[in-house]
Order: C-alpha cells, then sequence, then structure tokens
C-alpha cells in the first residue's frame, strides 16, 4: 500500500521539479529570440486565424468584454510557468473556441441539416437501424449503466489521464494535447459543414425537416435527469452550442484515443480501456445520441489522430524501455534547472516497475522497503562481473592494477 504512493509522491515531486517556475516575460522574449522557427510552427498561424474568425462572430460576451479572452491568454503565454501548459494546449483552446462560437453562425449561411442521411446509411450498410433497435428496451439499471461512462467518466477521463502523462509519462502529453485537440478541431468542423440530426430528433420529430432553431435534447439522459430528480441534463443539452453535430460522435473518439494510448503506455490495463470504450460505444446508442455511422466515424477520427500525431515508438510502445544513462547505471535522475523539452529527451520509464530510478536496488529481491542512492563508480563495480572476461578491463581506472597488491622491490 505505501510503495504504490510513494511512487505517486515521487513522481509528484519530481514533476514540480522539473516546471519552470519563472513569472519573468523577459524569459519568454529570450527564449523566443534564440528558437529557430520551422515550416510545423505555421500551425499557429492558423491557430490564429482561427480565434480571429470565431472570436469576431462571438456575441456572448459581447464587445469589448470579449477581448478579455485573447489579452487573458497572450499574458498566459508570455508568463514561463503558465506558457507551458497554455502552449501545448492550444489546439485544445482552439477547439473549445469553435464548438462554442460556431452557435453565432447566421442559418442562412450554414448548409441544410442532414436528418434522413444517417438512418439511410446505417440501413444499408448494417441491415438495420442499429440504434433505434437499441432504445426499444429501457430500464432504470441500463440507464445507469449507459450514464455513467457516457455523463460522467467521458468528461473526467481526458484530465485523469493527462495528469498520469504528466506524472509518469512527461513526454507524451504534449503529444497527447495536440492528438486530442486536433481531433476534436475536425470532429467539429465535419459537424459544423456536414450537420446531422441525432436519433432523439428521429424520436420526438420523426424525419421532418429540421431547423437550427430546434433545441437540443438529453435524450436517454433525461432519465437520469428524473431518476434523481433534476434537471440538469436537460437544461444542458437544451442550450448546446451545436445541436446537430451527431457525425462523427466524439463520445467514441475521446474513448478511442484515450484506450489507444494506454493500450500503448500501459499495455496491462488495454482490455479495461477497450472494456469502457465498448460500453460507451453502446451508451451513445442506447441513450438515442448517436447512431451506430457515428460511432465508427468517430472512432475511425480518432485512429487517424492516433497514428498521424503520436511518433511511430510511442505507438510501438518502446517509450517504456529503458535506454538512457540513468536507466542504464541505475543513477537518480536529474533534478531542477531541467526544461521540459530537455527532460523529455532524457526521460525512459522501466516496464519491471514504475518507482522512480533513484529508489531501485540494484538486487531487486533485497532489502525491499530501503532506499539506495548509486554513483557511476559504484554502479560499474555492480556490473564488474559482466565484464570481467575482457582483457585489459579493470573496474578501477589504470593500467597495471592488480588486487591483492604485489609490493615492489
Amino acid at each position: 500500500m505505501l510503495r504504490p504512493l510513494r511512487t505517486v509522491v515521487n513522481a509528484l515531486v519530481t514533476g514540480v521539479n522539473r516546471l519552470d517556475k519563472s513569472f519573468s516575460p523577459s524569459d519568454t522574449v529570450t527564449k523566443l529570440r534564440a528558437h529557430k522557427f520551422t515550416l510545423k510552427d505555421s500551425i499557429y498561424i492558423l491557430h490564429l486565424l482561427s480565434a480571429l474568425f470565431w472570436l469576431t462572430l462571438m456575441q456572448v460576451p459581447p464587445f469589448p468584454y470579449k477581448l478579455a479572452i485573447p489579452i487573458l491568454y497572450a499574458i498566459a503565454l508570455f508568463i514561463p510557468f503558465t506558457s507551458q501548459f497554455f502552449i501545448p494546449a492550444t489546439p485544445v483552446f482552439s477547439w473549445v473556441l469553435m464548438f462554442y462560437s460556431n452557435q453565432f453562425l447566421p442559418s442562412d449561411h450554414r448548409p441544410a441539416v442532414h436528418v434522413v442521411l444517417l438512418p439511410t446509411l446505417e440501413s444499408v450498410l448494417y441491415g438495420a437501424n442499429i440504434s433505434d433497435i437499441l432504445t426499444h428496451f429501457t430500464h432504470p439499471i441500463l440507464d445507469i449503466i449507459a450514464w455513467l461512462p457516457y455523463g460522467v467518466i467521458h468528461y473526467t477521463f481526458p484530465l485523469v489521464l493527462a495528469a498520469l502523462l504528466w506524472l509518469f509519462r512527461p513526454p507524451t502529453l504534449r503529444v497527447f494535447a495536440k492528438a486530442f485537440g486536433y481531433q476534436n478541431c475536425i470532429g467539429v468542423f465535419a459537424q459544423i459543414v456536414l450537420p446531422c440530426a441525432a436519433p432523439w430528433y428521429e424520436i420526438i420529430y420523426g424525419l421532418t425537416p429540421a431547423t437550427y432553431g430546434t433545441p437540443g435534447s438529453a435524450g436517454g439522459l433525461g432519465r437520469i435527469d428524473d431518476l434523481f430528480g433534476g434537471d440538469g441534463y436537460k437544461r444542458t443539452f437544451a442550450s448546446s452550442p451545436l445541436v446537430f453535430g451527431a457525425f462523427p460522435s466524439l463520445h467514441a473518439a475521446w474513448a478511442t484515443l484515450e484506450a489507444l494510448f494506454i493500450t500503448a503506455l500501459w499495455p496491462q490495463y488495454a482490455k479495461w480501456a477497450w472494456a469502457y470504450a465498448a460500453v460507451l460505444y453502446w451508451s451513445t446508442m442506447y441513450l438515442s445520441h448517436h447512431y451506430l455511422i457515428d460511432v465508427v466515424g468517430g472512432a475511425c477520427l480518432a485512429t487517424a489522430s492516433f497514428y498521424f500525431f503520436v511518433p511511430e515508438e510511442l505507438r510501438n510502445g518502446s517509450v517504456n524501455t529503458a535506454g538512457d544513462k540513468y536507466e542504464r547505471y541505475d543513477l537518480e535522475s536529474r533534478r531542477g534547472g531541467v526544461d521540459a523539452d530537455e527532460f523529455a529527451s532524457d526521460w525512459t520509464v522501466s516496464d519491471e516497475e514504475e518507482t522512480p530510478i533513484a529508489y531501485r536496488s540494484p538486487n531487486p529481491g533485497m532489502g525491499k522497503g530501503r532506499g539506495h542512492r548509486h554513483t557511476a563508480s559504484i554502479a560499474s563495480l555492480i556490473r564488474a562481473d559482466e565484464r570481467a572476461g575482457e582483457e585489459g578491463w579493470s573496474p578501477i581506472a589504470g593500467v597495471g592494477f592488480v588486487f591483492p597488491p604485489e609490493s615492489r622491490r
């Protein structure tokens, strides 16, 4: 019980130590001048143009109050302590801004809402309207099982996974933020240019044409409100900024991307991650929020995002292999004075256990509960037997060393 707690505390201390704690904007200016710009940096021009477009459309909060958003964001970028969080999260912020501000697009400039497209495609591709079949039988127990992954875990899982990555796989946190953010940007953009009604619309209004003034519906989550005597989900979905965003399902995309990252980084927990994803796939249809084709589209979007943005060595799990000098010689990893990029280049995690290098013993079966710190010299002596057969080699530098010492005459 104490060992996992010690591992978490030690990882937390290490994570705090590697943070840039400077609040001086001049440090950011210095880093910016020293930065060598490449073609990949041009993506931030696209983020800037996207932000200008959506901020211009935004009506709530009105001008000039909405100017506080870019001003506060710019301040966060110029302070080193906050910029180390805000720069990697830029794709996520772009998605949030796009998702919220799309409601202010004029209706006469938006494409027509597709009501028949998704159920028709589902019947053609799968031989039946699977989502409609799943909604025929409901029960309070099934409602709870569907509600937990769809209405609770879905919104907290990305934060929990990001915290775990920051603690135990710091180099991958930036990759996760990029894949997660751009996946959602692409998904919301697709929902804007190809608006499609969800199954709840068919249940309430049939296949009659939809208009953008139609309020959203909580679907099966309304039964959860009735079960607990509230109206939180009903009010939230009724005022949704994107009512006709059935395809692709970002619920399915989130769960798929999270399962892919867990499979790559912690393969021993892959079956639980995919079990959660499978239950969420079912819950999206059971709660009448998505058709099966929406789920398939969301899963495909997440898979494409994972393989496009995640490096091959991370996808293959080789980020877990021991390879740097700290791992090979049981050295304590560097503390303090290391920026995030430099730390990421040296960070490796052993497959044997999550205990930081500084707390591992060279003899795994001995001295449990005690921590040992080793210098390079001691580590070399420990491994002396591995090189004892090499001619002319000695664990102590110097030519002609003999043990035991011989007297000189």
